[in-house]
């Protein structure tokens, strides 16, 4: 039996926003300096993006939000706010609109907090909800969660959680203090999980 693989083209898109603040990551602190979302996430890209405003729902299969603490402070205000945050409203309406065109959504590391604010009643995962072992210092997320009316699945940091209902696909990544090989590898069952949706 020949197993056939499909190509799979992405594209990867960001809001055009000022970040919430910029962070010297060699001393951990907040710096003065001013950046632009679309344009430091087109450094990590290398130049290969667009402004999220211009996706297009109907040219895609699915969309996969990686997570960082970027996501909890410039794409939504959970930094802030946890629970009580409000997300962009183009990134909520870029969820919106792939959750009612029945297309697959992945979400790692803290994104599933967004799948959580807009869409009451979804399964996710950010992990475990209580610190096991020290591995999972930002279990109290799981209680945020599950106080907004959404169902939390404790997985470990190599799994992920498929939410068939609702097409919504999540991994803990670093939420987890794991080595990185650990993270790789639940990234990747959660692509894997959205493509099958796909």
């Amino acid at each position: 039996m020949r197993r056939i693989m499909r190509l799979q083209q992405v594209k990867i898109f960001a809001p055009n926003m000022e970040q919430m603040h910029v962070v010297n990551h060699l001393s951990g602190s907040p710096t003065e300096e001013k950046r632009n979302v679309l344009v430091e996430s087109a450094r990590i890209a290398r130049g290969n993006i667009q402004d999220l405003a211009d996706l297009k729902v109907s040219e895609f299969d699915a969309v996969i939000f990686p997570g960082g603490f970027g996501v909890a402070k410039n794409l939504c205000s959970w930094a802030v706010d946890g629970k009580d945050c409000t997300v962009n409203n183009i990134v909520k309406a870029t969820l919106q609109a792939f959750h009612s065109a029945k297309k697959p959504i992945g979400l790692c590391c803290i994104s599933p907090v967004l799948a959580a604010k807009v869409f009451p009643g979804c399964e996710v995962t950010v992990g475990q909800d209580k610190n096991v072992g020290g591995r999972f210092p930002d279990a109290e997320t799981a209680t945020a969660i599950q106080e907004l009316g959404c169902k939390h699945v404790c997985k470990d940091v190599g799994e992920s959680h498929v939410d068939s209902t609702n097409k919504i696909v999540t991994t803990c990544a670093f939420m987890c203090k794991a080595p990185l090989h650990e993270i790789f590898d639940g990234i990747g069952t959660m692509v894997g999980e959205v493509l099958k949706l796909a």
